[in-house]
């Protein structure tokens, strides 16, 4: 086969470069690299071992899912020799104005086709309408489906997630009565925390048949009717006729497009009251420049896991937020929470992956290979900073234009939640979720 010998020399020089003791099997049946390898790749197609000598791991990603390649080790050891592969950082820019303008022209027509409403609902649903079985094999007992905040060191990841529903309550500083929405609530954590901890009247919408259901079934189990709602709704739909005291939208704006960024903030700020708080908790891109990861990553995720996602850089998520009206009163970094959280959940899934290919039935071969390779490479990503997580809290600054006398704008003052410090932000007892929250002399300090 003369394709395979004449790409053996550039395989073999690749498979060298590896930081660990790495074999492949070519298409013909022979083996080179390390005698005793630690990790072994079996490739059945010569498309394949192009990728690899072209080290496009988004396209070898591929060929594993699509069964044109078997990968033989452990996904920390995969994780280690990746980066390896690549011939520059995928967060840079292309080389060449000509393959970057090519790609960006190839980038806004993909981002004109992908956010209509329907377009969105398909998306959502190609995710998280996968099997609940399925994610609750490795999320914890709450399935929360974000990054956790280890906020005191050897949390678990179950202590942890509740750590950041706590952290994230507090930095809105919600109140009991107080109108609350999570935008897209996911399988409802944020919601019920809210609810049952802090007393406020949770609303939350979702594009997920299944999360639905699962909400509103939990919601008559806890007998918490009339406290907590949850909606089949697309964002741009929701009534803004009664605005909310608060807002969280946590894991949602990586859906809503980079053109469509700022008009789901001016959306966010029409549905919050004057005054009032919004978090935002969103994973980042860790280039500021390039419109998605290089290497074949970002089609990869496109592809097979978050179909229509994209991410942008903090400065652009900033930028989006201003031009929606809304004011960041701060940003916390949790990249390297995220990093954590996601090992975690991708060491789970592999020690049940006969169990999820019981779950998951005929397709389950390459939904197990896709997310093995997503857990572990987002982690992977995370670590090395080709990607972020922000939460930036936003204000929705008091319209004093329409507050003609003095003492009208002292009552609206008193209604903006500005804060002036972090100490309200975290519990007396660093590294526990209060038991109590909402009830911190700082919260009363912080409004005079």
């Amino acid at each position: 086969m003369m394709l395979p010998s004449l790409l053996r020399h550039p395989a073999e020089h690749q498979i060298a470069s590896l930081p660990l003791p790495c074999s492949v099997q070519l298409p013909d049946g022979e083996r080179i690299g390390a005698a005793q390898p630690r990790l072994s790749f079996v490739i059945r197609d010569v498309r394949t071992l192009l990728h690899l000598t072209q080290g496009a791991i988004g396209r070898l990603a591929e060929d594993y899912v699509e069964g044109r390649l078997e990968i033989e080790g452990d996904m920390h050891d995969l994780m280690a020799t990746a980066p390896a592969l690549l011939r520059r950082n995928p967060t840079q820019e292309a080389h060449g104005w000509l393959l970057a303008r090519v790609n960006r022209a190839r980038l806004a027509v993909w981002e004109r086709t992908h956010h209509s409403r329907a377009m969105d609902a398909a998306q959502i649903q190609h995710h998280y309408d996968v099997s609940d079985d399925f994610y609750a094999l490795w999320l914890d007992p709450l399935r929360v489906y974000s990054c956790a905040y280890f906020s005191a060191p050897n949390m678990s990841l179950a202590d942890a997630q509740q750590a950041k529903l706590d952290h994230i309550c507090r930095k809105l500083m919600l109140r009991p009565g107080e109108r609350f929405l999570d935008v897209g609530a996911g399988w409802g954590a944020l919601l019920f925390w809210a609810a049952e901890h802090y007393g406020v009247a949770a609303t939350g919408i979702t594009l997920s048949k299944n999360q639905y259901t699962y909400v509103n079934r939990l919601i008559d189990q806890k007998g918490l009717q009339g406290r907590v709602r949850m909606l089949l709704q697309d964002y741009r739909d929701i009534d803004e006729s009664r605005p909310f005291d608060k807002i969280a939208s946590v894991g949602m704006c990586e859906h809503v497009g980079r053109p469509n960024l700022y008009r789901y903030f001016a959306k966010m700020r029409r549905l919050l009251r004057p005054g009032g708080l919004m978090m935002n908790h969103c994973i980042t891109a860790g280039g500021a420049d390039n419109p998605q990861l290089d290497g074949g990553i970002g089609d990869f995720i496109d592809r097979y896991i978050f179909p229509g996602g994209q991410l942008v850089h903090v400065s652009v998520l900033m930028a989006a937020m201003t031009r929606g009206n809304l004011e960041p009163v701060d940003a916390e970094c949790l990249r390297p929470h995220y990093a954590r959280t996601l090992w975690q959940w991708a060491d789970a899934l592999e020690a049940c992956l006969d169990e999820a290919r019981r779950i998951l039935g005929s397709d389950a071969e390459r939904i197990i290979r896709a997310y093995r390779l997503y857990l572990a490479g987002s982690a992977m990503g995370f670590e090395r900073g080709w990607t972020s997580l922000f939460q930036i809290l936003v204000s929705r600054p008091p319209d004093m234009t329409e507050q003609p006398n003095r003492s009208a704008h002292c009552r609206l003052a008193e209604r903006h939640e500005y804060p002036f410090n972090r100490a309200y932000m975290y519990a007396r007892n660093p590294g526990a979720a209060a038991t109590d929250p909402g009830r911190d002399t700082a919260r009363t300090e912080n409004r005079r």
